[in-house]
């Protein structure tokens, strides 16, 4: 049984390496020495992130953990048969399989988003059923731009958008889901009835 005192919330920055260090190796390898030292290398840097994120926290969060085990076994594809098209195909897989979940859960009556973000943000549930439909639509549009890109353009270009495209493609939808949280936030109406 762990001892709540001995787990620790991870620090910013820590949080920021594990999340984009092992994208940004990745991206740094594949320019020095090609896509299968880089491959080796997002794999070891993707172990390392979850054993990290395990050691601070005691859990490793569901995202990461998906990513991990895809970029495992496609990576671990790509190095035995010396063929790139396996790690190119990764985040084709992985946002597909987001999507999936996210719009079984909703046919099943569960929101898998609300699982993910419930702690984090406090809303009613016709908010969380909207961004349900939105990130569920964005990993379907991922998905379909990685196959876009892969198969149009360079192995280096597609992990340079890889790092320098999908990643700020990301922040930008992120935010501009704020103002639906804000629209939904139970948090504003609880402050509308103390104000009242």
């Amino acid at each position: 049984m762990n001892n709540p005192e001995q787990i620790r919330k991870m620090p910013t920055l820590v949080k920021l390496a594990v999340e984009i260090g092992p994208l940004v190796l990745f991206f740094y390898m594949n320019s020095k020495l090609g896509i299968f030292d880089a491959t080796m290398g997002f794999m070891v840097a993707i172990s390392v992130a979850l054993a990290v994120a395990w050691a601070f926290e005691r859990r490793i969060p569901t995202l990461p953990l998906v990513t991990g085990i895809v970029v495992m076994v496609f990576g671990g594809l790509t190095l035995w048969l010396q063929d790139e098209t396996f790690i190119k195909l990764k985040p084709t897989i992985v946002n597909a399989c987001f999507a999936l979940a996210i719009y079984t859960g909703l046919a099943l009556k569960r929101n898998y988003i609300k699982t993910v973000m419930g702690s984090m943000i406090n809303m009613d549930d016709e908010g969380w059923r909207i961004l349900a439909w939105r990130w569920g639509g964005f990993f379907i549009a991922m998905a379909v731009l990685n196959e876009i890109i892969w198969r149009n353009f360079s192995t280096d270009f597609w992990v340079s958008f890889k790092v320098f495209g999908f990643l700020p493609i990301t922040f930008v939808f992120a935010m501009l889901q704020i103002s639906v949280m804000n629209r939904h936030s139970l948090d504003k109406d609880a402050e509308d009835g103390d104000a009242a």
